[in-house]
């Protein structure tokens, strides 16, 4: 710890006393004045520091630092060349640079492991300051570290401390937790900062980094001239609050208008004239001023929401007092606009809405597969997407289809058009006539005045995603396969021919061919549709992809979640790689999710006791072997909550048993694929 001798024991001397008397870094061994009854020797005496007339008869003792606070300078001289190896401050200096010192160290314990949130003070001030974090690297570096050191901000940042200041002591400070003030050190040539190096230690102990606070010891001298000018000092603060961005306000301890920037001014809409001498309260058009409450209760007021100006502005007022020696003096409010920020949100929101319903989101850099299937299916994309040709997806439920249909659109010479996404099967006929084709004014009742453009006329120049086409009704092919031969459409109760420059991505998992044997899929539809097939191969038959897929698919659940999973463990894997996916990879991100979710937020890896129980067989769901499932008993539960889980899983075996074909487990459970649907959607079974 530093030790420290105060020379003069009048208000400065009290002021400085009163600083370092609770201290951790600096103790005062003695305070000297040639009156006894000085108030700074009455203090001292009280809490127990020496006291003296003479001070000479202390610098044996060697204190670190001298505090001359008479305001004589013959005795400022006298102890400069008396104690040459000590450092010897002025008391004005000593007080600021205390002060500023108390107020880092309030801040740091607050902020704990917190980046530092108010760049414009760190950048503001007139010291030099470096941040190390635990690793020793250099995380903040202000301008006047650049001005002092002579060495850019870019070229600091992200390096060892040592490797910008191979003299630095900051590491030593970090190791040992000990703070070190005022310290000289040597720079290139004749040059020498004086510095304080502080560890940055959380309430639990825990070293998370460590700064200095430095400067030019001819700037500091040149300090202590300059703070005796009010003028100068008024002239800097002004400059400083007239460079802000934001709308700052000052009044004094009555409450009137002191001072405010031009930024302020903008805000609200006052000038000088209007609030100049004027109450706290002439600038709220709504609310209560946050001004008076801070100054009737002497603490700072954060994060109030209200209305300024004559437009009404909407803001959020930050107020703090402004105290001096423990007086009163006034206080100061930083006022944020609220009215620009919550437009741009607004617009923001709408443009992500039309984003997610206009553009493929998905390009074939996202497709994830190392497998030779894989490569095939995406090289056969990549071909049809440099083509109009008409483009049919193929392959199981969950396999990726919707996913490829993206990366087609964002390939091809469309990419800056719209892409419209169809589920042909989660629409009934009439309704998915009227979305594909549009209405005319009074086609049915209920329908909108002056008619609705259709999905095809929205899509025109761009392209369409038809999901699901094999379920289709007749009527609806007919209308599809013109519009594949014609290029055209027909409103809905209309009569006139739409011309559409559309290209058609569909999508089915249904054997299209064994529908046209038996009737329920046209014949010359299909050959319209099938000239660029492309077959997604089932996940059961490209499992080298798995492991690459739950590396990305627990990428995506971390940031759904908020987890921070890193993998699945080596048995977690070999269980993963030995089941046959059904499902597929919806079914995989299913399982993965399911598993992380009953994870503790300590577990980083997904062992193969967090799995969910996987299908062993076609027919076995979760342990249930037999051809129905059994449903356990279930103490505490309703009829109706029993009737739902055993009918979860009667679809759940189904599905499996047709390998996620719902069209086919709808027609064996003889309910329709529209009620499948919601169903799967009620129990989350996607």
């Amino acid at each position: 710890m530093q030790t420290a001798l105060i020379i003069g024991g009048g208000q400065g001397g009290l002021s400085v006393l009163k600083i370092l008397q609770n201290s951790q870094i600096m103790k005062v061994i003695a305070v000297v004045d040639v009156n006894e009854k000085a108030s700074a020797l009455c203090l001292a005496r009280e809490i127990g520091v020496q006291t003296g007339q003479d001070w000479r008869s202390f610098i044996d003792r060697k204190p670190d630092v001298i505090i001359e606070v008479t305001g004589n300078s013959q005795v400022f001289e006298a102890v400069r060349q008396y104690a040459p190896d000590a450092i010897v401050i002025p008391g004005s200096v000593a007080y600021l640079l205390a002060q500023l010192l108390q107020q880092k160290e309030e801040l740091i314990m607050q902020l704990k492991n917190q980046s530092y949130q108010y760049d414009i003070i760190f950048e503001s001030i007139d010291e030099g300051m470096i941040v190390i974090d635990h690793t020793e690297k250099i995380i903040l570096f202000n301008k006047s570290a650049e001005r002092i050191l002579k060495i850019k901000k870019r070229e600091a940042i992200g390096q060892h401390v040592q490797q910008i200041i191979p003299n630095s002591r900051l590491p030593e400070v970090l190791k040992s937790k000990q703070t070190e003030i005022n310290r000289e050190q040597q720079l290139a040539k004749n040059e020498k900062i004086i510095t304080s190096r502080i560890p940055m230690i959380t309430t639990e102990g825990k070293v998370i980094g460590a700064f200095s606070i430095f400067k030019d010891i001819t700037e500091v001298v040149n300090l202590a001239e300059e703070i005796t000018n009010l003028k100068e000092i008024q002239t800097m603060l002004k400059a400083i609050i007239f460079s802000s961005d934001d709308a700052i306000s000052v009044v004094d301890e009555q409450g009137r208008g002191l001072l405010i920037n031009p930024a302020y001014t903008r805000l609200t809409g006052l000038s000088e004239k209007e609030v100049i001498g004027k109450p706290a309260t002439i600038d709220i058009s709504e609310g209560d001023s946050v001004h008076l409450q801070v100054l009737a209760k002497k603490q700072p007021v954060r994060g109030v929401k209200m209305y300024v100006g004559p437009k009404k502005k909407e803001v959020v007022v930050n107020v703090a007092p402004i105290l001096v020696d423990d007086k009163l003096k006034g206080s100061v409010g930083v006022i944020h606009d609220l009215t620009e920020i919550q437009s741009l949100t607004k617009e923001l929101d709408r443009a992500r809405q039309i984003i997610r319903t206009l553009e493929a989101k998905y390009t074939f850099e996202e497709i994830i597969g190392c497998s030779e299937e894989m490569k095939i299916a995406v090289e056969q994309a990549k071909a049809g997407a440099n083509t109009p040709a008409t483009v049919l997806l193929r392959g199981e439920s969950g396999t990726g289809k919707e996913l490829f249909a993206h990366a087609i659109h964002n390939a091809s010479d469309r990419r800056y058009n719209k892409f419209i996404r169809v589920n042909c099967a989660a629409l009934t006929e009439s309704l998915l006539e009227s979305e594909l084709f549009g209405y005319e004014d009074g086609a049915f009742s209920g329908a909108r005045r002056g008619g609705k453009r259709g999905l095809f006329e929205e899509a025109n120049n761009g392209s369409i995603f038809l999901d699901e086409i094999g379920e289709l009704s007749a009527n609806m092919q007919a209308k599809l396969l013109r519009v594949l031969q014609e290029r055209e459409i027909v409103r809905v109760g209309g009569t006139k021919s739409i011309p559409v420059n559309v290209r058609i991505i569909a999508a089915t998992n249904v054997n299209l061919e064994k529908a046209m044997t038996e009737g329920t899929f046209r014949e010359d539809l299909y050959y319209r549709l099938n000239r660029m097939p492309i077959h997604i191969p089932p996940l059961r038959n490209r499992k080298a992809d798995i492991p690459l897929l739950c590396e990305r698919l627990i990428a995506k659940i971390n940031q759904d979640y908020g987890r921070t999973v890193e993998g699945v463990t080596p048995e977690a894997m070999e269980r993963l790689m030995g089941y046959s996916w059904p499902g597929n990879v919806r079914e995989l991100e299913n399982v993965l999710g399911r598993a992380m979710i009953f994870l503790n937020y300590s577990d980083h890896f997904i062992d193969a006791a967090a799995l969910p129980p996987l299908l062993k067989g076609e027919k076995e769901v979760k342990g249930l072997t037999d051809e129905q499932p059994k449903i356990k008993r279930q103490n505490g539960r309703s009829l109706q909550e029993m009737l739902d889980l055993y009918e979860k899983e009667i679809l759940q075996l189904r599905l499996a048993e047709h390998n996620g074909n719902k069209t086919a487990a709808a027609r064996e459970l003889k309910i329709s694929i529209r009620n499948l649907y919601y169903k799967l959607e009620k129990y989350q079974l996607h």
